[in-house]
């Protein structure tokens, strides 16, 4: 058996989670609330009473049959304090809930030794403001089908921890550029035209400080991308006890597996950084780039991410929200029709912006 940590009420013995906000440990059943350092000293004399209790007896039976190999990779089994019941999850996920008395439930085992992140940042928005946003995010939509709306209801809405490598590198990253410089005049016979063509070089040290990298294959990159940034100065040294009441998933991305990507973001800033430089030229275009990273490190930390999934003539549609700043994505269906009536308004309106300008130069 793997173990479990469930966290109690002290006033009333009930499952107590943490609460996004008042940021502090909620009893549902009494109201009660609990700062963490509090709780954290209350569990810890629990945890010494309860090594001096004798050991249970334990009981033999005859009953099922043993496991072939092979049938329980992946596979972990859990036993709820709360009721007793046996809870089966994945190798990867973190926390969750007893199918059978609904209380919060985190198995300590995955957040142990290297496998436990070095911070978290605790989730600021409910389910409530998750639905509500939800709704915001699908409303004003033109080419989203009307019937979407009335005909599509949300299948799930959960809190989920999400693992995150967070990368600091230093960066030496150089760019060249091909540029031009357009000097156009008349006179009365005839207009002219003169281009200069330019070899741009630029190049800079730069710091980047926790760039963020999924480290779950159950989280797409891009949709995790998506509802960035997340703001890194709230996050907080973890604690087992803001996982209550939330899923939570490990990492099956390991830090050195994630550096390529990391790598690439960091990529991407510095030519952005790089290009801004570049100005007094008509046109410019990338040549190459390249990009030196040094004095690299990592950390791990769970990021709060609200999951809708919704489905409509049998498609699933996946949605995602920031469960600290609130911002929403996902995918929607496109009604074909008012797409077409779209972009022939804006075929027309392109074509008469077009012929005005000729008209302009006659």
């Amino acid at each position: 058996m793997s173990d479990l940590k469930e966290y109690k009420c002290p006033a009333c013995g009930g499952a107590i989670e943490f609460d996004s906000r008042s940021q502090k440990m909620k009893c549902p059943y009494c109201d009660t609330e609990f700062d963490l350092d509090t709780l954290k000293a209350y569990e810890e004399q629990l945890s010494e009473e309860e090594e001096r209790k004798t050991a249970s007896t334990e009981w033999k039976t005859n009953a099922g049959s043993q496991w072939q190999e092979g049938e329980t990779a992946g596979m972990n089994v859990y036993t709820c304090k709360s009721c007793g019941g046996e809870i089966v999850a994945d190798e990867n996920t973190g926390a969750s809930s007893c199918p059978y008395c609904g209380n919060p439930v985190i198995m300590t085992e995955k957040f142990s030794g290297t496998l436990k992140p070095d911070l978290v940042i605790p989730f600021k928005l409910d389910k409530k403001a998750a639905k509500e946003a939800y709704y915001r995010h699908i409303k004003g939509r033109p080419l989203l089908p009307r019937v979407f709306r009335q005909e599509n209801h949300i299948d799930e809405i959960k809190g989920v921890y999400v693992p995150f490598w967070l990368f600091d590198a230093d960066v030496n990253a150089d760019a060249r550029y091909k540029a031009t410089k357009i000097r156009v005049w008349s006179d009365k016979d005839y207009d002219y035209t003169e281009t200069n063509y330019y070899s741009v070089f630029r190049s800079g040290n730069m710091s980047f400080a926790s760039v963020p990298v999924d480290g779950s294959t159950k989280m797409a990159d891009d949709l995790m991308e998506s509802i960035e940034p997340f703001r890194i100065e709230e996050a907080v040294d973890f604690q087992t006890a803001y996982l209550a009441g939330y899923l939570a998933d490990k990492y099956d991305v390991d830090a050195r597996e994630s550096t390529d990507r990391a790598q690439e973001r960091m990529k991407i800033s510095a030519q952005e950084v790089l290009r801004n430089t570049v100005k007094g030229y008509a046109t410019v275009t990338q040549e190459s780039t390249s990009l030196q990273v040094y004095g690299g490190e990592a950390k791990y930390a769970l990021y709060p991410v609200w999951i809708l999934n919704t489905t409509w003539k049998g498609k699933k549609y996946l949605f995602a929200m920031n469960g600290q700043t609130g911002k929403m994505t996902g995918n929607l269906p496109i009604d074909n029709g008012a797409y077409a009536k779209w972009l022939a308004g804006l075929t027309i309106l392109c074509s008469a912006a077009a012929y005005l300008a000729v008209m302009l130069i006659y």
